[in-house]
């Protein structure tokens, strides 16, 4: 894989920043709505439960989006060293084996394929933010209704 590569994908997984930033706004929404019921004494069970299924997507969402970060880090330093990529990689491998962040038996693989799983975490929090905005869009849309049933 060519530093060229490396720099592309660290690229894409840069924009988890700007999924992560949507996504917090949203959990935050979901805090103040969830808490401010508490506060006022007035708890509606559907508003409640909004409020709890967009906050726990927003904290699983959260957690890919560090992940993302990581990696994305990762990639960039990656890329930007001068050292053949044989030794940069072998480098890695040893400092995640050390810090327990990859099994030994990982080390090694193919840039192509690490960077495919880099990939499929930035597209699981892309998910998590989908789902957050579905969630928040049939609620908004389910809301007249609500009314009447509670």
């Amino acid at each position: 894989m060519s530093d060229l590569q490396l720099h592309t994908v660290a690229s894409l997984l840069r924009r988890g920043h700007c999924l992560d930033q949507f996504s917090t706004g949203l959990t935050l929404l979901a805090a103040l709505l969830g808490l401010g019921q508490w506060l006022l004494g007035n708890v509606n069970p559907w508003l409640l439960l909004f409020s709890g299924v967009l906050f726990s997507l927003g904290v699983l969402q959260k957690y890919w989006a560090l992940r993302v970060a990581f990696d994305a880090d990762l990639f960039q330093r990656m890329a930007d060293d001068q050292q053949p990529l044989a030794e940069r990689t072998q480098a890695l491998d040893q400092a995640l084996n050390t810090l327990g962040l990859q099994p030994a038996e990982r080390a090694g693989r193919p840039w192509t394929e690490r960077s495919l799983g880099a990939l499929r975490l930035l597209r699981r929090q892309s998910l998590l933010l989908a789902a957050q905005v579905v969630w928040t869009l049939g609620f908004i849309l389910a809301s007249p209704w609500l009314a009447f049933s509670g």
